[in-house]
């Protein structure tokens, strides 16, 4: 039952949360207050908070009949991405269990940040209620970013400032100004997974009137200059870190990713001009997990370019991660 509900609850997202900690946590490491117990919890709060939302996501998404379009748009022969919610469509749970697996993990992870609070005080309480809050409001009323074209910016927020910032804090008990320039590119990126999956779901998102950023655009040029300001921007603002003196100029080693979102970026035109084309997965774009299931399932064209954005994001932190630990020591 536990496997069940961490796979409906998307683990293969994980590493868009997981990475980002773990680059908080390399960053803190040589202060004096350094904790690895309360390093350990942050990254485990993350974790169970990540599944919590993924899983309210589903669950406001299925309340607002999101399946039932896609399945009518693919029967007229739009492309677009089945299976989502399938475990609540094929009747394998109920939309009561959804939402109390959801308020399952988040309760965990509010546990975990109320025994960080308990060490580190009130900077924690207002982060984790911040985080927690704002990640709700996503995709849950009153607010339903996702629905007025704030997901993105929601999403890099949630996945970068507040959660590195966090992080950080837990483990170290210091505020950082250095973090603030790493967490908005990291920030960016992760946003950009979401962002990439909009495009390819501009289809089902307008007749469902959901009004992401891709939508909200209208225009498939700009939906493809967007994503290249996000994958642009990632890089500048560590650029920017560096010449004003914040970070170490070793950090410019980030830029080597560029080439990856050339192809992120190329393969989304291809997507936009002839949506009916298969993606043919390279093998430096891995990891894509399960892939010969995906394309059994008939989606490869959809989660091999989701797992590019995703591994540009995870390449972007492990770098990220290798120049702290060295800068550091």
């Amino acid at each position: 039952m536990i496997k069940f509900w961490i796979t409906n609850a998307r683990y293969n997202a994980l590493p868009q949360s997981m990475l980002p900690a773990i680059v908080a946590i390399a960053y803190a490491l040589p202060a004096a207050g350094f904790s690895w117990g309360y390093a350990l919890m942050a990254l485990l709060g993350t974790a169970m908070a990540h599944l919590s939302l993924n899983l309210f996501d589903d669950y406001f998404d299925y309340r607002s009949k999101g399946t039932a379009i896609r399945e009518k748009l693919s029967a007229g022969s739009i492309r677009v991405r089945l299976g989502k919610c399938h475990y609540l469509t094929s009747g394998k749970a109920t939309l009561k269990q959804l939402l109390s697996v959801a308020v399952l993990f988040g309760v965990i992870a509010l546990l975990l940040g109320f025994f960080i609070f308990l060490k580190r005080g009130n900077v924690i309480l207002y982060i984790v209620l911040i985080t927690m809050l704002t990640g709700l409001s996503y995709s849950a009323p009153p607010l339903k970013l996702s629905y007025i074209g704030l997901g993105e910016l929601t999403i890099a927020m949630v996945f970068g400032p507040l959660l590195m910032s966090g992080v950080h804090y837990a483990a170290s008990g210091l505020l950082s100004a250095e973090i603030w320039f790493i967490s908005v590119s990291v920030g960016l990126l992760v946003a950009n997974i979401v962002y990439t999956h909009a495009i390819m779901d501009y289809e089902h998102d307008k007749c469902a009137r959901k009004m992401t950023f891709a939508v909200l655009l209208h225009n498939r040029t700009a939906m493809l200059a967007v994503s290249a300001l996000f994958m642009l921007m990632a890089c500048l603002v560590i650029v920017a870190g560096a010449f004003t003196g914040f970070l170490s100029w070793w950090y410019l080693l980030t830029i080597i990713t560029l080439p990856v979102s050339a192809t992120l970026f190329y393969q989304l035109a291809v997507f936009v001009k002839h949506p009916e084309k298969e993606f043919r997965p390279r093998w430096w774009m891995q990891p894509m997990e399960h892939w010969q299931q995906i394309e059994a399932a008939g989606i490869g064209w959809f989660m091999g370019r989701w797992f590019l954005s995703r591994n540009l994001a995870v390449w972007f932190c492990f770098i990220l991660i290798i120049i702290s630990l060295i800068i550091k020591y």
